[in-house]
């Protein structure tokens, strides 16, 4: 029997806080588009929304969360703690700016609290990641943040980090995971050490829909190309952010509990690594 990922199954995260299986991404998109995305994605039973302070929609996100929480259309009475809403810091520098910028998206999307804030990037160097590191801690602290977690951390950004002895060690790492690029030196180390992977890019972008494995994948468990790619990385252990704007494809997204990819298609997938990047790759940088 398919075990039963839905868009109300949860992970666990170290810290011992849980947070749901699939998110909405929201990169790239602003004004109404953002606000009828949540939307529709709080009404086919989306729980988790993946924002940031370089995608400039912070305040849709959360206004249109909290528009749908005092609503009519809440019919299953959801409060603001069932619904889980993500940040990241723009770019690391000092403490100070740091735990400034981090204030401003609190007020920012007006949800009170940012469930799960992350470093962007490790651009800036060993000094500016700790010290943003430093502030994300000090405001899980003072009751701002949550959980804090880091984005397009390669191994020796993990390590530096969890070298350092932090109070808050990183929950999660969000990166580019795809069947096209597996990751598979982080991700290992990643589950290793308890931090749950977050597969931004979970869908490729559409750059590979078409793709002759996928498509035969898809036909031989009547799924789309999408649900196949969701449901790879929710078996692979990771929690994917799959976007869109399209309603239709929001709902079907959300949809792949009726199916469970088998050990040998799953090794298909797998084999189709060719480091593909999609957007930016900045695992290595110094």
């Amino acid at each position: 029997m398919a075990q039963q990922f839905t868009l109300t199954s949860r992970i666990k995260l170290a810290n011992g806080l849980s947070m749901p299986r699939i998110h909405l991404g929201v990169y790239m998109t602003s004004g109404q588009e953002t606000n009828n995305a949540v939307h529709c994605a709080l009404a086919a039973g989306y729980r988790a929304f993946d924002s940031a302070q370089m995608y400039r929609n912070e305040r849709e996100v959360g206004s249109t969360i909290l528009q749908y929480l005092s609503g009519n259309s809440n019919t299953s009475q959801l409060q603001r703690e069932d619904i889980h809403f993500t940040s990241k810091l723009a770019s690391n520098s000092s403490y100070d700016a740091a735990r400034k910028s981090i204030k401003q998206s609190v007020q920012e999307c007006g949800l009170g609290y940012i469930d799960l804030f992350l470093l962007h990037s490790p651009y800036g160097g060993k000094t500016a990641r700790l010290a943003s590191w430093k502030a994300i801690e000090d405001a899980i602290a003072d009751g701002e943040v949550k959980t804090g977690g880091v984005s397009n951390f390669g191994v020796k950004h993990l390590q530096e980090l969890l070298a350092s002895k932090p109070r808050f060690p990183p929950a999660v790492n969000q990166i580019e995971v795809h069947p096209f690029n597996t990751r598979t030196e982080i991700t290992s180390f990643c589950q290793q050490h308890d931090i749950v992977v977050e597969a931004y890019a979970p869908l490729v972008r559409a750059l590979r829909m078409k793709h002759p494995v996928i498509s035969l994948l898809s036909e031989r468990y009547s799924c789309t190309p999408a649900q196949l790619l969701v449901r790879w990385s929710l078996q692979h252990g990771y929690v994917p952010l799959p976007k869109s704007v399209t309603k239709d494809r929001i709902i079907k997204n959300g949809e792949v509990a009726g199916f469970e990819i088998d050990a040998k298609d799953m090794e298909k997938l797998d084999g189709l690594d060719e480091y593909l990047v999609t957007d930016w790759d900045p695992v290595d940088a110094d």
